[in-house]
């Protein structure tokens, strides 16, 4: 019978079971049974209000006291505005284009609100009495400089744009630097708009204005007509409702828009800056910075309210005079304005300085913390000292050795790596390059001499030479290219020229001997400031700006002691001047470390130690900063970059005073207008921008050289290489160094070959007969002194020429 035929059955019983009990309440045993084993433990759950369901009218409540806190915070933010004597609201008006008048904007502005006043070439007061505010107009021209220095104190930015001349260059170097260096609100209008006929074209051309600013700011999708009053009083009824959003670095700090300058008569008066404080409280212990004048120590601050008018019974007006108010004064806890730690006197180290005895005559390079084949080499590390002998209590301030605060309520995460993954490692970096060797090869064995070597001819050995190194050509190409390979001239010595150099056996993990740099280090190195934890140094200073100070939103004056007389003459009223209080320590000198990323509109690659204007925060300065790579590494030495080019990311270090905070730092260039080029016809250009990083005076920058060689005998595993050294003593001095080749394979110097720098070495695999052969060395590089910038960053003239010592790879 098939398979598939299904046979009959009866069932084995006629008893039928009745239906179990179905009860409310089941029994434990029940609910044993159901979960299977899955019974939640009555002390591991969470009952918390969040996780219940909410009735109807706890949901309310809930949303109620939201709404609560939402209101408290936003009166919060705009209280230091309310009030008769609160503080006006800062506008920056922003000329994009050439034919756009500063003096019309503002008037139109004015007058949507039927208020009547002048509108002088300085910063002014209106008050707005249908929205019960006050605003604070900062007219400025088309100059780079006063744009970035009033979009830096401004609570809104407005940019006005013409609606028949096209933003040019200058225009977009200005949005550009305001948007990187960070400013608060935006709004942008557009003038002369009823000129453009016929009407129905006026449309169009507010929506590719529209597209225009949406390309560097996105929300920008509202563009308010001037030559409209309904626009014009929607644009003041935003200016006098919204609220600012604030720069985070800005808020951090105290800042004050300077409205009144009172300089001295005579030599021992103090200068007086008037105006409102914002953001922190202004402390008179700290140091203040003045736009382009410099830093200075506050004398005392006095009250300074604006004259009012008052009643009497003969209906006559009266203003009130009051005496002087002292608000603030420092103390002993003031800050100085030494940049630099004193200089150490200490006796103990001199005296055994004095008694070392002379340093033996090494046989061979420094190979890690080793000088090998060197006999009568001492071993022991010294571990570094926290502090110097004979150091005082005045000393100690410039040594922050802060414990780590993990209960900070500052968000630390600002100040992390954004770039923690490490790029793959080359050969050239060491063991972690190397390739992992073939599973059917043997160990290392040795090999004799396959063949008698014969000393080629000197003439003709040199035409090799020129013909093999002919195939390489060019700088900053070859840098991409042939990255820090560099070719030796057959009459140096390498031991001589490349004295200062060192080998790794890895570049990541290989210790560094600090010792051997000390005769190189600059005079002023050991008296930067030192800081052990920053987080929490950082989180310190920030935190002593929370509490004390000046009241904001009040009118002030501020005495300053130190202000050179010769800055009257140069001052001018119609450019706006910052007044920006320093944090505890911002104005020591210390190593300064910033996350650099290349612009995308600057094609050419910035070389290392060409000189920038960089602007970090409310200073700027005249810079020749190192590149570097960015990354944790166990050892802390990070390579030297002899370029940036377009696209890439670095980490770029100076010497110059520390700023506390991830602060948004910009990268300028002086350059030479280059003609039949759009865009270029400006001599500064913005190259770069960045964010300031954590300071450290441990942080190594290495720069790498890299010598290559020919194979020019392969037998097995031995290879002759030559065209790397031209003599046998650099083949012994070099000799400890370990050899790697460009596809992957490790090995070593045996023995050296004639007198012309020839050497057999042994590697750990078969290599190719394309292949190069090199050999790394590392030297650190220290990082220049930073120069206090002066003046207008834009101006006529072209980029000085630069010194060729300071273009040299080598030396």
């Amino acid at each position: 019978m098939p398979s598939a035929v299904a046979t009959h059955s009866h069932r084995p019983t006629t008893k039928v079971l009745p239906k179990s009990f179905k009860s409310k309440k089941a029994t434990k045993g029940a609910l044993r049974d159901q979960a299977k084993g899955k019974v939640p433990n009555e002390k591991g759950q969470r009952k918390t209000p969040h996780q219940q369901v909410m009735s109807k009218f706890d949901r309310r409540n809930q949303a109620k006291q939201r709404q609560l806190a939402k209101h408290k915070e936003h009166q919060k933010e705009t209280s230091v505005f309310t009030g008769r004597d609160g503080a006006p609201r800062v506008v920056a008006v922003v000329p994009l284009c050439a034919d756009v008048d500063v003096s019309e904007a503002i008037k139109s502005l004015n007058n949507s609100l039927d208020i009547e006043s002048e509108v002088p070439e300085t910063s002014f007061r209106v008050s707005v009495d249908r929205f019960k505010q006050k605003l604070q107009y900062v007219p400025v021209k088309r100059d780079l400089t006063a744009s970035m220095d009033a979009a830096r104190i401004a609570d809104y930015v407005l940019f006005v744009l013409s609606s028949e001349v096209e933003v040019d260059p200058l225009g977009e170097l200005i949005i550009r630097s305001i948007e990187n260096q960070g400013m608060s609100t935006l709004f942008t209008a557009v003038q002369n708009l009823d000129k453009i006929q016929p009407a129905k074209a006026r449309p169009d051309v507010v929506k590719s204005l529209a597209s225009f600013m949406t390309h560097f700011h996105p929300g920008q999708e509202k563009i308010y007509n001037l030559d409209s009053r309904q626009e014009s009083s929607n644009l003041m009824r935003s200016l006098c409702t919204t609220t600012p959003k604030g720069i985070n670095w800005r808020d951090q700090r105290s800042w004050m828009l300077v409205e009144e300058v009172q300089w001295p008569s005579t030599e021992n008066e103090s200068t007086v800056l008037t105006g409102v404080v914002r953001g922190k409280g202004l402390k008179a212990d700290r140091l203040v910075h003045v736009g382009d004048w410099g830093t200075f120590q506050i004398e005392k601050i006095t009250a300074a309210p604006l004259p009012t008018k008052k009643r009497k019974d003969d209906a006559m007006a009266v203003e009130e005079t009051e005496a002087e108010n002292v608000l603030e004064v420092p103390d002993e806890d003031q800050d100085d304005l030494a940049e630099l730690a004193p200089e150490e006197v200490m006796m103990g180290d001199a005296e055994m300085e004095g008694n070392m005895e002379e340093p033996t005559k090494q046989k061979g390079v420094l190979l890690d913390d080793h000088h090998y084949f060197s006999e009568d080499e001492p071993e022991v590390y010294a571990p570094p000292k926290k502090l110097p002998k004979g150091t005082s209590s005045y000393q100690a301030a410039w040594y922050l050795d802060d414990v780590s605060d993990s209960e900070s309520e500052l968000d630390d995460q600002e100040m992390e790596d954004a770039q923690d993954e490490h790029l793959p490692a080359a050969p050239e970096d060491g063991m972690e390059g190397i390739a992992h060797r073939e599973p059917t090869e043997a160990a290392m064995s040795e090999y004799p001499q396959s063949e008698m070597f014969v000393e080629p001819n000197e003439e003709d050995d040199a035409a090799q030479l020129e013909a093999y190194r002919s195939r390489k050509r060019d700088e900053a190409e070859d840098d991409k290219e042939f990255p820090d390979e560099i070719e030796l001239h057959p009459n140096v010595l390498a031991r001589e020229r490349l004295a200062k150099y060192r080998g790794l056996k890895s570049l990541r993990t290989s210790p560094w001997n600090t010792d051997e740099d000390r005769p190189y280090q600059p005079e002023e190195w050991s008296r930067l400031l030192q800081i052990s934890d920053y987080q929490s140094s950082r989180n310190r200073s920030m935190r002593e700006a929370l509490v004390g100070g000046v009241v904001p939103g009040t009118r002030v004056h501020v005495h300053l002691r130190g202000v050179p007389r010769d800055l009257e003459k140069s001052y001018s009223p119609s450019r706006p001047v910052t007044l920006f209080s320093l944090l505890r320590h911002e104005n020591k000198k210390t190593s300064l470390n910033f996350d650099i990323t290349h612009k995308e509109d600057y094609e050419k690659s910035i070389k290392a130690k060409e000189e920038l204007i960089v602007q970090c925060g409310p200073r700027r300065f005249v810079v020749n900063p190192l590149f570097s790579l960015s990354g944790n590494t166990e050892n802390d030495v990070h390579k030297y970059c002899r370029y940036l080019h377009p696209g890439q990311s670095a980490i770029a270090t100076f010497m110059g005073p520390i700023t506390w905070g991830a602060v948004p730092t910009l990268f300028f260039k002086r350059t030479i207008p280059e003609e039949g080029k759009e865009g270029s016809s400006l001599p500064l250009q913005l190259v770069a921008t960045g964010t300031a990083r954590a300071p450290s005076t441990a942080r190594v920058v290495a720069k790498r050289v890299i010598l290559t060689g020919h194979p020019y005998h392969i037998h097995k595993k031995v290879v002759t290489i030559r065209y790397m050294f031209f003599n046998r003593e650099d083949v012994e001095w070099f000799k400890a160094l370990p050899l790697w080749t460009k596809r992957g394979r490790a090995g070593y110097i045996k023995e050296a070959l004639g007198t012309h720098g020839y050497f057999k070495a042994n590697f750990d695999g078969r290599i190719n007969p394309q292949d190069a052969v090199g050999v790394s060395l590392y030297k650190r590089v220290w990082p220049r002194n930073a120069v206090p910038f002066t003046g207008p960053l834009l101006k006529e003239g072209v980029s000085e020429s630069q010194n060729d010592a300071m273009d040299e790879d080598i030396q």
